[in-house]
């Protein structure tokens, strides 16, 4: 790719605003590679017309936001897993 992009920290205000808990700092492991790491080590490419997510070992989509007047739309399909801390 010879676009630039942002690093995963990117994703924290518009993620923030449909979870509970800070999700960039979410351990995920890619689907495709099996590379894990936290939410923002990923390569962020946007914003228009949504964020695109890629894998920093093997560039593939891991995951996909897009926002809507009232909705967000949420593709994880590139992840394997997403774990994060919680309050207790």
């Amino acid at each position: 790719m010879t676009a630039e992009h942002l690093d995963g920290n990117a994703l924290a205000g518009p993620l923030g605003e449909i979870f509970a808990v800070d999700v960039v700092s979410a351990t995920g492991r890619c689907a495709s590679c099996g590379l894990t790491g936290p939410v923002a080590s990923l390569r962020v490419y946007g914003p228009e017309p949504g964020l695109v997510a890629r894998c920093p070992g093997c560039d593939e989509v891991v995951l996909r936001l897009v926002r809507g007047p009232g909705t967000a739309w949420l593709d994880l399909r590139g992840s394997v897993s997403l774990r994060m801390s919680v309050p207790d």
